[in-house]
């Protein structure tokens, strides 16, 4: 399954579908926040990573397309695993009537997660409810990406979350497909979910 999937965003990238490519690595990355889809997206744009390392080794330019192709792969992914804790901590402030103390309680550190690029802060969310933690985080992740690789933005790092902004291409437009993902994700889980006892 790994395989078919590495496959069918090789394809969309060789394509240069880059904004659906963006849309479709955001949201692996959302749909199981660690888990093996997840990990499948975040291989895929490490190892892009490597081919952008290879080609530029083979006497391409930094600027050359494919070479950017990689490094924009990589930046939906990154983002698509930023948005779930960030827009889960947001919702959490903005509509507090809709989850528990203990999960009000965790915002602050969902923030940080997320800012980290730490997917994996969401997971107590989406095990509680999964059937609507999951559609909203995905849909924000999505368009997270979506935004990142229509605006081109890259990523020359394969992890480090804000940390590594500074070697992010198209850092403003980076940070505004971040917020917006964020919250969309925020404000769907305010109307999708259910108010707490």
């Amino acid at each position: 399954v790994n395989t078919g999937l590495s496959n069918m965003l090789t394809s969309l990238a060789d394509k240069n579908l880059l904004a659906l490519l963006g849309l479709i690595l955001g949201a692996m990355m959302a749909i199981d926040m660690g888990g093996p889809i997840n990990k499948a997206a975040y291989v895929f744009g490490s190892g892009m990573l490597s081919t952008a390392a290879d080609l530029v080794s083979a006497g391409a330019s930094l600027w050359d397309a494919a070479v950017q192709a990689c490094y924009i792969s990589m930046a939906a992914v990154m983002i698509g695993g930023m948005v779930p804790p960030m827009g889960i901590a947001l919702a959490c402030k903005l509509f507090p009537k809709k989850f528990t103390k203990a999960e009000r309680g965790s915002a602050v550190s969902n923030f940080v997660m997320g800012c980290s690029f730490i997917t994996e802060g969401a997971i107590p969310f989406a095990a509680a409810d999964p059937l609507h933690v999951i559609p909203c985080t995905l849909v924000g992740a999505g368009v997270a990406g979506f935004l990142s690789a229509l605006f081109k933005c890259t990523l020359m790092a394969p992890h480090g979350g804000i940390f590594v902004f500074p070697v992010v291409g198209n850092a403003v437009m980076y940070l505004v497909s971040l917020v917006v993902g964020t919250v969309i994700s925020a404000v769907l889980l305010g109307l999708l979910k259910k108010k707490v006892a």
